[in-house]
């Protein structure tokens, strides 16, 4: 018999103009996204060999990508032989392929079967925090298994998650069902209001601002010792809410072990007078964690860009020498994630 409730139901869960997702311009996107479902079926050990054989693939091709992640890699770590770097590259080749990968368990996995291969260090730290009552930002950074982090951190805690929005209609829908139905509440990263209502409400929001930002409020802050466009509205949120702010790393471990997600202390005397301060002060944590996985960096990024005409161009075609810089690498600090 024909249900009509049941229908009607059915009829409100599809998003508004559910037949664009259809559309044949979609038509590649499905067929990647039925694919990605097909390997998240696999065990987890061939899951890394397939990804890892399609990163050495791209690393071979003649992509912008490899471009810009050799520049980064001599700019950043300078200190390392011509040699190192190159088997660095690979090695980062490597880890972007596992990523996608691992976008296929993030979304399809059961919470059952990725607990089995990750752990989450410092949750007390986090529950401390949120029973101050003011809410808290658990601060991080593009690391290749930032997704799959993502969703390591969901199952184990609420979490509001700040993301970038995609153009692509199909595929924003199948990530933000995934998302939300395994614990996470996604956050447009341009929505600062509902990423301050969260924290009001004393809740946990999952931030990572350390992509090149360009965009009112940004300074240019150092970053391994270059000016790097920085978002420095951490501080300011804080402010506003009186929320902790907790720096958060997700690392994948060597071999089939799985994944390592540390929370650790609230940063102390954060905010300070000055922003910049504050975002330079982040940017040592991030660096620390990159000496310590270097190939686990999101090194496609073209993280230094200016803000200005007058700022050097590091990817083009004429590429400007690095610039000569104090000796801002300091040893890892106690609490910082490479102790």
């Amino acid at each position: 018999m024909y249900n009509r409730s049941a229908s009607l139901s059915a009829a409100a869960a599809r998003p508004q103009g559910w037949g664009r997702l259809l559309a044949p311009r979609y038509w590649l996107t499905w067929v990647g996204l039925g694919l990605l479902r097909l390997l998240s079926l696999l065990p987890f050990s061939l899951q890394l060999t397939v990804g890892a054989a399609l990163g050495a693939v791209l690393r071979r091709l003649p992509l912008r990508f490899v471009r810009i992640a050799r520049r980064n890699i001599d700019l950043c770590l300078p200190e390392l032989e011509a040699a190192q770097r190159r088997k660095l590259l690979d090695r980062h080749f490597v880890s972007l392929g596992i990523a996608l990968l691992e976008i296929a368990a993030a979304w399809w996995w059961s919470t059952a079967r990725l607990q089995t291969i990750s752990r989450v260090e410092g949750l007390e730290h986090l529950r401390e925090a949120l029973a101050r009552g003011h809410g808290a930002i658990l601060l991080t950074a593009h690391f290749t298994p930032l997704e799959i982090g993502g969703r390591i951190l969901a199952a184990a805690t609420p979490v509001n998650i700040i993301y970038r929005p995609t153009k692509n209609e199909a595929l924003a829908h199948v990530l933000g069902r995934c998302r939300s139905r395994n614990g996470g509440h996604a956050i447009p990263r341009d929505d600062i209001r509902a990423m301050i209502a969260a924290l009001k409400k004393n809740e946990c929001v999952w931030y990572a601002p350390d992509q090149s930002y360009r965009k009112k409020g940004a300074e240019m802050v150092p970053f391994f010792g270059i000016p790097a466009a920085t978002n420095t509205a951490t501080s300011r949120i804080a402010r506003m809410t009186g929320c902790a702010v907790l720096p958060f790393f997700v690392e994948r471990l060597p071999g089939a072990a799985g994944y390592r997600a540390v929370i650790l202390p609230p940063l102390e005397n954060f905010p300070s007078e000055c922003p910049r301060t504050d975002a330079e002060r982040f940017h040592r944590f991030i660096e620390a964690q990159v000496r310590a996985v270097p190939d686990q960096y999101l090194w496609i990024h073209r993280r230094f860009k200016g803000i200005t005409a007058q700022d050097p161009d590091y990817y083009g075609r004429t590429l400007p020498p690095p610039p000569l810089r104090a000796v801002s690498e300091l040893p890892p600090s106690a609490d910082s994630p490479a102790a």
